[in-house]
C-alpha cells in the first residue's frame, strides 16, 4: 500500500453512517432472503450508487423477494410489472386520460413513478417498450405528451431475465444495457442455506406474506440522500484511477471481444466503488474493491467474439483473465 494510501487509513472512517446503514439494509434483507449476501450486498451497492441493476437467473432464486424486502427496508414504493409481448410504453410511463366530467385531460401515471421499479423478464417485451424505460432510467424524468414529469428519489430500476429460455424474447438494446450500473448473476446457494431456507417455510414462512415478517425500516429515502452525499467524498488516489482505466483500456485491446468497455463503464467502476469501499466502512478506495465489481459492472458491456465462444470462453472469464494481467496498484 502506498504511502498515499497510508495517508488515507490514518484518517478513519467518515463514511460511518452509509456503513451504518448499508449494513442494516443487508442485515435485514438478509434476514429474510437466506443465503444471498453477495446479491443483497451489490444489490445495495448499486441502491446508494444511484444506479440501475440487470439481474440474471432462473425461476426461484428470491430476485423478486429480495427486490420487495429492500424497499420496505429503505420505506420506498415498490411496484412490478411482469414484461410480455403484447406490453405498451403507456402500460408502462402512463398516458393523458380525458375527463367528460371537467373536460380536460389529466394524467394517469403509471407503475414507472415509483422508488423501486422491478421490470420481470424484461426480454420478454419489444425493444419499443423496453425503450420507454430509457429516460427514466438516464434522466430520471419521464416524458408524456411533450410534459416532463421529475421522478422522486430514490429511484431504481431492476430488471431480470431468464438465461435459459430464449424462445419468445428479444435481446436488449445495447443503449438500454449499458444503462444498467451492474448485471448481477444470481445462481444456486449452498446446501446449509437451503436446509435454513426450508427450515423457515416449515416453521411458517410464507415469501406472499411479508407483513408477518416484521421487517424493519431501517433506513429513509432521506438516509438514502445522506449516504450518497458521504460516499462523494470517498477518496481516491491517482493510482487507483489509473488501474481502473488501466482495466477499461485492456477490455477495448482485448483479441476476443469486438466491443470494449466505453468511458460509461469506467465511471460506473468508480462510483460503485466509492460506495463499495464506505460499505466496508472505509472513506478510501483500495484495488481490492475495483476488482470485486469489475465483473459485475463490465460483464454486460462487452461483446465477446464468435470464435472465443466457441472456444468456451464467456464474458466473465475474458474480464478475469484481463484483471489477472493488469498490474495491481501498491
Amino acid at each position: 500500500m502506498s504511502e498515499y494510501m497510508e495517508e488515507y487509513k490514518a484518517v478513519g472512517n467518515e463514511c460511518e453512517f452509509t456503513t451504518k446503514k448499508a449494513k442494516e439494509i443487508i442485515q435485514e434483507v438478509s434476514r429474510v432472503v437466506v443465503g444471498q449476501y453477495d446479491f443483497i450486498e451489490k444489490l445495495v451497492v448499486c441502491l446508494l450508487s444511484g444506479g440501475h441493476v440487470l439481474v440474471e437467473g432462473v425461476p426461484g432464486l428470491a430476485k423478486t423477494l429480495a427486490s420487495k424486502v429492500m424497499s420496505k427496508t429503505i420505506k420506498a414504493e415498490f411496484k412490478r410489472v411482469q414484461f410480455t409481448p403484447d406490453l405498451m410504453p403507456a402500460d408502462i410511463i402512463g398516458t393523458k386520460v380525458f375527463d367528460q366530467k371537467s373536460g380536460e385531460f389529466y394524467l394517469k401515471k403509471g407503475p414507472l413513478f415509483t422508488n423501486i421499479f422491478l421490470a420481470d423478464e424484461i426480454n420478454r417485451t419489444p425493444p419499443k417498450t423496453q425503450a420507454a424505460l430509457l429516460e427514466a432510467m438516464e434522466e430520471r424524468a419521464i416524458s408524456i405528451d411533450g410534459e416532463t414529469h421529475k421522478l422522486e428519489e430514490p429511484f431504481m430500476v431492476l430488471a431480470t431475465q431468464n438465461p435459459v429460455e430464449y424462445e419468445g424474447t428479444y435481446p436488449l438494446p445495447e443503449a438500454q444495457v449499458d444503462r444498467f450500473l451492474m448485471k448481477l448473476i444470481v445462481g444456486y446457494v449452498p446446501q446449509k442455506f437451503e436446509n435454513i431456507l426450508l427450515q423457515k417455510f416449515n416453521s411458517g414462512f410464507d415469501s406472499k406474506n411479508l407483513e408477518s415478517e416484521n421487517i424493519n425500516e431501517v433506513c429513509t429515502p432521506e438516509d438514502i440522500k445522506r449516504c450518497r452525499e458521504e460516499i462523494k467524498n470517498v477518496r481516491v488516489s491517482d493510482e487507483i484511477i489509473n488501474y481502473i482505466t488501466s482495466i477499461i483500456r485492456a477490455t477495448r485491446n482485448s483479441p476476443s471481444l469486438i466491443l470494449g468497455a466505453s468511458p460509461r463503464a469506467s465511471i460506473a467502476l468508480l462510483l460503485t466503488s466509492k460506495a463499495y469501499a464506505a460499505i466496508q466502512g472505509r472513506s478510501f478506495v483500495i484495488p481490492e474493491d475495483v476488482k470485486d465489481l469489475a465483473l459485475p459492472v463490465l460483464r454486460h458491456r462487452i461483446i465477446l467474439r464468435p470464435e472465443a465462444g466457441i472456444d468456451g470462453l464467456g464474458n466473465d472469464d475474458v474480464i478475469n483473465s484481463i484483471l489477472s494481467k493488469v498490474e495491481v496498484p501498491r
